[in-house]
């Protein structure tokens, strides 16, 4: 019988304080999941942590690490996973500075590679070998819906994000047939700390008040609104789960409608 149960599975979720990586733990501890979040603020973590389901009996922790630091990434994960085995992984991180591509330095590529898509090799690796010990993985990468349509005003995130998919695709490839799948999540805008930032920047650029930008916004979403953390989380949690094992290498934008491709 196929099942979302997740009771048993350990979870690592990256960025997971807020926002979308937190409303994903929330979803993964719901299904029983035991969760370890990973970031790199203690004193948000530990408040991250008492919001998690326990009805499983899940046992949750964290992990402390900051994503610009990739070595310390490495060592605090390898750590952990030197005893035992993580059999979800979600790569999640901040997205980059938003800004026109004419006008990035070459160290701000630079530093969103390292930050996503090395970080997310990194760990991917270091989970890997358990996961093919238990026969079962599943690599979840939040993106953005960037790597079907670039958006206008993220030149280095667009870059970045579709570097990311490309290693994923590959990465499923690779690891398919170890009962490991990996596959991206493409959030459209959605109510984050991160769209509260864009939105302000567009309306000091554009010189339009902050109501009108987000009404322009608004107007290229077929759903009329947007998003919410836990509506991408929802997604997130289905790829997690083993009723999605026959779900690899793939790239799901759920965004309301607003990406323009097939």
């Amino acid at each position: 019988m196929i099942t979302s149960n997740l009771t048993g599975k350990t979870a690592l979720i990256g960025g997971s304080t807020q926002g979308i990586g937190l409303a994903t733990a929330q979803a993964l501890a719901a299904l029983g999941a035991r969760c370890i979040l990973l970031s790199r603020n203690e004193e948000k973590l530990k408040h991250a942590v008492t919001t998690l389901d326990t009805a499983a009996g899940q046992q949750h922790g964290y992990l402390v690490a900051d994503y610009a630091d990739h070595n310390k990434v490495r060592d605090v994960v390898a750590a952990f996973v030197s005893n035992q085995t993580v059999h979800i992984l979600i790569n999640n991180t901040g997205g980059p500075a938003g800004g026109p591509i004419t006008s990035a330095k070459p160290e701000e590529f630079l530093s969103a590679f390292q930050q996503h898509l090395i970080c997310n090799h990194i760990l991917t690796t270091l989970v890997a070998d358990g996961m093919k010990k238990d026969g079962f993985g599943r690599i979840v990468n939040i993106i953005s819906t960037s790597v079907k349509i670039p958006l206008r005003g993220l030149g280095v995130s667009n870059t970045i994000r579709g570097a990311v998919a490309s290693w994923a695709k590959t990465m499923a490839n690779e690891l398919g047939g170890f009962g490991i799948t990996v596959n991206n999540v493409l959030p459209g805008a959605t109510s984050t700390e991160r769209l509260a930032t864009i939105l302000d920047n567009k309306s000091a650029k554009s010189g339009l008040d902050k109501e009108e930008v987000t009404r322009e916004m608004l107007a290229e979403i077929p759903a009329g609104r947007f998003g919410k953390p836990e509506e991408i989380a929802a997604v997130v949690a289905f790829l997690a789960s083993p009723a999605a094992a026959y779900v690899n290498g793939t790239s799901i934008p759920v965004d309301g409608g607003r990406t323009g491709s097939i």
